[in-house]
């Protein structure tokens, strides 16, 4: 019998220890939303694939699978949330940036029923980036890093939900993007964990000089 693919999240996220390093246990996370992240180039998050620098390096689309449809008119509405991160910064032994803030994107929405081309199943990016997109950039003798994607529904609203101006998310230095919990983030700003994903890179073995 087929696994159930949004049940299957959960298993995947506790056997890589993102729940709890990400995820407190004590987090109520019931996956409700399939998403995909696909780069550029073709190459595609698949829930703890192993992925290089190289592939990673432009800012990806996101694309909602069809089967959390059918997309009613209420659900066109709905509008999600994307953080990406890195809780094995600088290394897993040693993660003493956890978690490091990739990427936060707001606004998201999933395309119009009428759309038939290819780029037609990418989510709409109505807003630009909070945090830019920062691609993978581990240390070498790193260890292997979970880049881990946490989307969330955005609170029903009048007004489009933005982060407010000012707020620390907006920091795209280096340092801003270090030491980031995106579980307060959440709590913060009343958005539900919907959706979950990951990637890995292994980092080279490189000799000391």
């Amino acid at each position: 019998m087929a696994t159930d693919p949004l049940s299957s999240i959960v298993s995947a996220l506790q056997r890589e220890q993102i729940i709890p390093d990400v995820l407190p246990e004590t987090l109520a996370f019931t996956p409700s939303v399939l998403f995909s992240i696909v780069y550029p180039n073709g190459a595609e998050v698949n829930l703890g694939n192993y992925m290089t620098v190289e592939e990673t390096q432009d800012e990806p689309e996101i694309r909602f699978a069809a089967l959390n449809g059918p997309w009613d008119d209420s659900a066109g509405e709905v509008s999600y949330t994307l953080a990406m991160l890195d809780p094995d910064a600088p290394s897993r032994n040693e993660p003493m940036y956890r978690t490091f803030r990739h990427w936060v994107i707001t606004g998201l929405k999933s395309p119009p029923l009428t759309s038939n081309s290819a780029d037609a199943l990418n989510a709409l990016k109505t807003h630009p980036s909070v945090t830019p997109y920062r691609p993978p950039g581990p240390r070498p003798n790193s260890g292997l890093h979970r880049y881990t994607f946490l989307l969330f529904q955005e609170p029903a609203s009048a007004q489009p939900f933005a982060v407010p101006q000012g707020a620390p998310e907006y920091g795209a230095a280096l340092e801003e993007r270090r030491s980031w919990n995106p579980v307060a983030f959440a709590d913060q700003h009343g958005l539900k964990l919907v959706g979950a994903s990951y990637f890995l890179v292994s980092t080279p073995e490189v000799a000391p000089e």
